[in-house]
């Protein structure tokens, strides 16, 4: 009984310390990276997900919060406008679980 119990240890040390498939890194994006640190101060990932737009809806959606006290140059609503209609837009793929 002694002898199973320090094999099942060993088996599971050995199964814990087996190496992970580390996952590759995504690609930058500064657009993704902009979203991801000025938009989710306010706003969850569902919000993104439920209200998909075109392009030009998030454009005026981030110049929304412009008004509201958001605070982006023209370059970054750009660039979080060109990401967010991509990878949020009408036409974008729902993402795998």
């Amino acid at each position: 009984m002694r002898c199973a119990l320090l094999i099942l240890a060993g088996i599971a040390l050995a199964l814990s310390a087996a190496p992970v498939a580390a996952q590759a890194p995504a690609a930058p994006n500064p657009g993704r990276d902009l979203v991801a640190t000025k938009c989710s101060q306010c706003h969850t990932g569902a919000m993104f997900r439920d209200g998909r737009q075109d392009r030009r809806g998030w454009e005026a959606t981030i110049y929304r919060m412009v008004g509201r006290g958001g605070l982006w140059t023209t370059d970054e609503i750009r660039m979080m406008a060109d990401y967010l209609g991509e990878a949020q837009g009408l036409d974008a793929k729902e993402p795998k679980p």
